[in-house]
């Protein structure tokens, strides 16, 4: 019986900060990106176009030139400036956390606003690359690589 009432309560907490924040920082929507081992999951926000990537701007979080285009490439594509985004991502490297940010983002547009859709199909946004890498087998040095063969 008390669980309930802390739930309750907790519950109605809650409701009200998001009340007094104000729809500037309400979700519009979520969306989950995956990239090898990487995983993203990208909430958007109404904002100037700017990306958090687990508490820090993307530009700081990203080393590489090609890491910050390809986190921003959904942004920069369908010219939508009027949300932010909040990333939370983990796994992989830096690359595969860029690509799997670049399809979360695209995922949480496409859930807020549908009509972006034929758009992104055709710059190959919502396209998932399946790709993994393939597991190490017994008997063998690694994935397909064979121990040396020795005849005589």
């Amino acid at each position: 019986m008390e669980k309930t009432k802390e739930t309750k309560k907790t519950k109605k907490v809650l409701r009200k900060a998001q009340d007094e924040r104000g729809a500037k920082n309400q979700v519009i929507s979520h969306g989950v990106g995956r990239r090898k081992r990487a995983v993203a999951r990208v909430w958007l926000r109404r904002g100037k176009g700017g990306i958090q990537v687990n508490g820090k701007d993307f530009k700081e979080y990203f080393d590489t030139d090609f890491n910050r285009e390809e986190a921003h490439l959904t942004f920069d594509v369908m010219k939508v400036v009027n949300y932010d985004a909040d990333v939370n991502v983990y796994g992989g490297g830096k690359n595969s956390q860029a690509e799997a940010i670049k399809l979360g983002v695209a995922r949480a547009l496409v859930e807020h606003n549908p009509d972006l859709k034929p758009d992104m199909r055709k710059w190959r946004l919502l396209t998932v690359d399946s790709r993994v890498k393939e597991r190490k087998k017994y008997g063998q040095r690694g994935a397909r690589r064979k121990f040396q063969f020795v005849k005589r």
